[in-house]
């Protein structure tokens, strides 16, 4: 616990830790309003009909927050160094070298996704899953105050992908991955030369006992053809979904092309974890390995 606080204490890991304590107090916050709303049964906020001009009541309090802001970064510049270091070596490699708070959740996706499908695949269906939520989201309600009852797919699906997948994969990458970007509980200490022998096997090679590879080194189609039956069957989960309640009035209200874009982005989303799972605790690293790209 001691080298915990060691690494918390970090000038480079205090706005984390500030963030992570502001990101729980605003989610309780949220939260707390949204029950209060559900048990009231009449938001308060949804029957305000009275509209607050922009300014000067919006830009007081803008200025205010920034004159604010600007005060505390003030105070903690005086009050903490900046954790400059050395100029570069070419010679010389930081262990562990970590990309900056906001990317250290892409750099654990590194780990466990092809370079390809963790840089570029996935980081845009973020972006395109986020710019397709106003046209695909079909329930009017929560519009101008907080609740869940109403909106409980939407806020458990927002909470596991921030929260889950991208929060706690930040927290990851910061407390837990040491030397060698090695894992360490809170109380073990870094050790740079710890040495962990992991065998990496892939899907077929663990559950079917099919090589990835033949004896000369080129891919065996049977394990291909496994791998890729494998994905479709879980993207076929959206589908059969879809089937079993396609005569419902949510299936009706979003169309078969709505429903397929939004079952899309929550599997490839609910894979990320799956796939992380396997990784940590069966060393699976992929599960369909291809001449073109491997997942």
């Amino acid at each position: 616990m001691e080298h915990l606080i060691k690494i918390i204490s970090k000038p480079d890991n205090i706005p984390i830790v500030l963030m992570l304590v502001l990101t729980v107090g605003y989610m309780w916050y949220a939260m707390m309003k949204a029950v209060r709303n559900d048990r009231a049964g009449s938001p308060a906020e949804a029957q305000m009909a009275d509209k607050v001009q922009v300014w000067p009541y919006l830009v007081k309090v803008e200025f205010l927050a920034s004159l604010l802001v600007m005060g505390i970064l003030t105070v903690w510049s005086i009050a903490l160094d900046a954790p400059l270091e050395e100029p570069a070596n070419p010679a010389l490699t930081p262990n562990p070298s970590k990309a900056p708070w906001y990317f250290l959740g892409l750099q654990e996706i590194l780990v466990y996704f092809d370079p390809w499908i963790a840089g570029v695949v996935l980081p845009s269906l973020i972006i395109f899953g986020l710019s397709a939520i106003p046209y695909i989201d079909i329930n009017p309600q929560g519009n101008g105050y907080y609740t869940f009852k109403e909106r409980k797919f939407a806020i458990l699906t927002f909470c596991f992908g921030f929260l889950i997948m991208w929060v706690s994969l930040i927290v990851l990458g910061t407390f837990f991955r040491g030397p060698g970007w090695n894992l360490f509980f809170p109380w073990e200490y870094w050790d740079t030369h710890r040495v962990v022998a992991l065998t990496n096997v892939d899907y077929t090679e663990f559950f079917f006992n099919i090589p990835t590879r033949l004896v000369d080194n080129s891919l065996n189609p049977i394990a291909m053809l496994i791998g890729s039956l494998t994905i479709l069957l879980w993207y076929a989960l959206g589908a059969a979904f879809y089937l079993w309640k396609r005569n419902t009035d949510i299936m009706k209200k979003l169309g078969p092309i709505k429903y397929g874009i939004t079952a899309f982005l929550f599997l490839t989303m609910m894979a990320v974890p799956v796939k992380v799972i396997l990784r940590l605790t069966l060393n699976i690293k992929y599960i369909l390995v291809s001449p073109w790209f491997n997942i």
